[in-house]
């Protein structure tokens, strides 16, 4: 493990050192932004044309800084960066942004900036040295200088229609990745397991065999809702997102939809198990219709008339068929 007492302070920093680390930070800079560019170029054009474009701002700058060292120290920069200085501000690693929503980049984006000028600010206010008070002043004018120019980027590209689209797809993709899957799961997690549990639960008396056989189901369930979801389309052409994601959520919806009404028979007295597992269920498929009158769109009245009524038969077979 290595610990921060490894890497050298800012403070011990020479003025070259600070020159140097601030050259690769923008270099690093940029290649995060083409990195938010490239990510959102089919779904989202006016954002990647934005982080493009900051991404030419801070070459920019680096070119400066550059051409300051040579000016300043020769042709010779010394190698370092964010992580061999201990306090210095750090980055989320570049391939994170394949899990990064629209908004989420956007606010990267901001913290990046605001993070640097900060930084630059306290640095140069713990400075006695006057040429390196003035670099550091320098560079924190640099670094609000690009907030200044992301806002002036984003109200050039991405005016109010394009914002409006471009949120529309981004809760599109939410939806298709993550709500629809995880609602599904949920579905088939709290009706397709009430029949064996309740049977069980009725056929046995045995509040332990019960909670076993409803484990089992949910586990099962969960499992195999996972993998048909993640097998059933690569989301390349449908736009449904990453089959892993999908297949995640539908899967871990799906077991927690079973355990609800599973875990009440961890209690040893069968009717108050049974009872406490009558209201998660009726609990749950409140639930399944709020959420589909929340995200899609459907009237909640015919959304729990069919999640309850569904639930209600499944629930009549499980008890029927236990009790016969």
């Amino acid at each position: 493990m290595r610990f921060s007492l490894s890497r050298k302070r800012f403070k011990d920093l020479s003025e070259q050192e600070v020159l140097a680390l601030a050259i690769s930070s923008e270099e690093d800079d940029a290649r995060i932004y083409r990195g938010y560019a490239e990510h959102l170029r089919n779904d989202f054009p006016s954002s990647s044309t934005i982080f493009d474009e900051m991404a030419a701002e801070e070459d920019g700058h680096r070119q400066m800084l550059i051409d300051l060292h040579q000016e300043r120290f020769g042709q010779v920069i010394p190698l370092i960066r964010r992580e061999h200085v201990s306090g210095f501000y750090a980055r989320r690693p570049v391939w994170l942004v394949e899990n990064l929503a629209l908004d989420t980049i956007r606010s990267e984006a901001q913290a990046m900036e605001s993070e640097a000028a900060r930084f630059y600010h306290a640095a140069a206010a713990r400075t006695s040295d006057a040429k390196t008070r003035k670099l550091l002043g320098d560079l924190a004018a640099a670094e609000a200088g690009h907030q200044n120019t992301a806002k002036q980027l984003e109200a050039k590209h991405l005016d109010d229609d394009s914002r409006n689209s471009e949120d529309e797809t981004a809760k599109r993709k939410f939806l298709l990745t993550w709500i629809q899957p995880g609602l599904a799961g949920l579905m088939d997690g709290s009706v397709s397991t009430l029949a064996p549990i309740f049977a069980t639960a009725f056929a046995t008396q045995d509040t332990w065999t019960t909670f076993l056989v409803g484990v089992a189901a949910s586990v099962g369930a969960g499992i195999s809702m996972g993998f048909t979801e993640a097998a059933s389309d690569d989301g390349e052409l449908s736009g449904r997102g990453s089959p892993i994601k999908r297949g995640i959520a539908s899967g871990v919806m799906t077991t927690l939809g079973g355990l609800g009404h599973a875990l009440p028979y961890l209690i040893t007295d069968f009717w108050t198990a049974t009872i406490i597992a009558f209201v998660v269920v009726f609990v749950e498929l409140w639930a399944i219709a709020w959420i589909q009158n929340r995200y899609m769109n459907t009237p909640f009245f015919r959304a729990a008339f069919q999640v309850v009524l569904g639930g209600a038969l499944v629930f009549g077979a499980g008890v029927l068929i236990g009790s016969g």
